[in-house]
């Protein structure tokens, strides 16, 4: 009876903010955003080896990870720490009030036998989820590793001939006469469907936390996701700060971070290097959209996006609406496109006070400014098709992008589409240096431009 009353009073005495106060990066913002409230996590700690984990590389840790959370869950919360090593294992699924931190020196690295993630629905689950969960956290300096390469599809134009060889030494099974090749009949790895593309189908997010509240992400390397990197979807109170997102440039669908449907979100001295879209916020296509709410009070600031489809990007499914975001002092170096909306009808929505300054981008593949709602989606292994219905129809608006500074885009700014989806943009105080051509804007009434200098050779 006395150690329980111990348990508890630990418990409610001992919380700490992991995080802390947020608001100095809400200072001399161009509207009022609601500001994220920082998780409150129990000052008790465990560490993952003192339920049998063993970070050697080769111990499946799965049950260790499941152990320590029940045991942290049953007290009240807590931080697991996770010490230096190489900890395998399959997926985790994180409870209200746990911190999970990833010391230096320490990868936890999700196996390759991708039926560890299977569920009993047939589908797989995230390396690390969350549902319906409040006040939870991942910090610390160590890394958190998808092992993606035993999931994902490779397109042969997208890798040098090693590295072909390098996949093909794996066993795999190529396709479309030699252009693509799936992780599909390995020479050591067992297959999850019954055949390639239905397993390409299969493939999951690193880092899913769907309806929950109070949620911090700070310092720990997250790379090499099947799919995804970090996801929040509805969720609500969400900072994300100093962590770095990597894979390789062509990783397909390798986005770094997605915000979907969720609300009071801080994205702050992030670093983002990926093989799609850096940045990026989503509320979802068509009917089923509507009810999940849009995505809303956004503060994305002083990030670095090295390659990326897009550094900054709304789309293309955003039917729910995107309303009040900032993005301010952030850098893309390398990406394909800078700044990217992008969307279709059956897929569309409005946007709603968006405001972007002081953004310095480089070595722009593509467009440092781009609207376009005609996107098609291509999954891999397919031709890709757009949707003919006048529902659910893009619709760019009450936007307003200043001081950028852009050095050798191919394209300045691009706008593609009719007026009624793109409009009510205001671009001023700027300077573009293209490489090709300024601008191609189907319609100038679409674009407000003030002191924009677009230049080229």
């Amino acid at each position: 009876m006395k150690k329980s009353i111990l348990i508890a009073l630990a418990a409610l005495v001992a919380f700490s903010a992991q995080g802390g106060d947020y608001s100095a990066y809400y200072k001399d913002l161009p509207i009022t955003l609601e500001q994220p409230a920082a998780p409150v996590i129990p000052a008790l700690t465990v560490s993952v080896t003192d339920f049998g984990g063993v970070g050697d590389g080769v111990t499946l840790n799965t049950e260790a990870f499941k152990k320590a959370i029940a045991k942290l869950d049953k007290q009240g919360g807590g931080h697991l720490n996770v010490p230096a090593g190489i900890w395998l294992t399959g997926p985790i699924s994180l409870k209200s009030r746990i911190d999970l931190h990833v010391e230096r020196g320490a990868i936890i690295l999700f196996t390759p036998d991708r039926k560890e993630f299977l569920s009993e629905e047939g589908k797989c689950k995230p390396g690390i989820s969350a549902s319906k969960r409040t006040d939870i956290s991942i910090t610390g300096e160590g890394i958190i590793d998808g092992n993606g390469e035993w999931w994902r599809a490779v397109k042969k134009d997208k890798v040098s001939s090693v590295e072909w060889k390098d996949y093909k030494r794996l066993g795999g099974t190529e396709a479309d006469g030699g252009k693509l090749w799936y992780p599909f009949n390995l020479k050591h790895i067992d297959n999850i469907a019954s055949d390639m593309r239905a397993q390409e189908k299969m493939r999951t997010h690193l880092i899913r936390f769907t309806d929950c509240e109070r949620v911090l992400i700070e310092g720990v390397t997250v790379q090499n996701s099947p799919k995804f990197h970090i996801v929040p979807t509805r969720c609500k109170d969400v900072a994300l700060l100093g962590v770095t997102v990597r894979c390789p440039w062509n990783a397909q669908n390798g986005d770094g971070i997605d915000l979907m449907f969720s609300q009071r979100v801080l994205v702050a001295g992030c670093t983002v290097d990926v093989g799609d879209d850096g940045i990026c916020l989503k509320a979802g296509g068509g009917a089923n959209a509507l009810p999940q709410g849009p995505v809303k009070d956004v503060l994305i600031v002083d990030n670095t996006v090295f390659h990326a489809h897009g550094g900054f990007v709304i789309g293309s499914e955003f039917s729910a609406g995107i309303q009040n975001v900032v993005v301010r002092r952030n850098t893309f170096s390398g990406t394909d496109t800078g700044l990217r909306f992008k969307s279709a009808p059956g897929r569309g929505g409005k946007t709603e006070r968006i405001f972007i300054e002081d953004i310095v981008m480089s070595d722009i593949r593509d467009q440092a400014i781009v609207f376009e709602t005609t996107y098609v989606d291509v999954p891999v292994g397919t031709e890709g098709k757009s949707e003919v219905t006048e529902q659910f129809l893009p619709e760019f608006t009450d936007i307003s992008i200043t001081r950028v500074t852009c050095r050798d885009a191919r394209i300045g700014i691009k706008a593609k589409g009719p007026a009624s989806m793109i409009h009510g943009i205001r671009i001023s105080d700027s300077i573009l240096f293209c490489s090709e051509a300024t601008s191609e804007i189907d319609d100038p009434d679409q674009l407000t431009l003030e002191n924009v200098r677009l230049l080229t050779y």
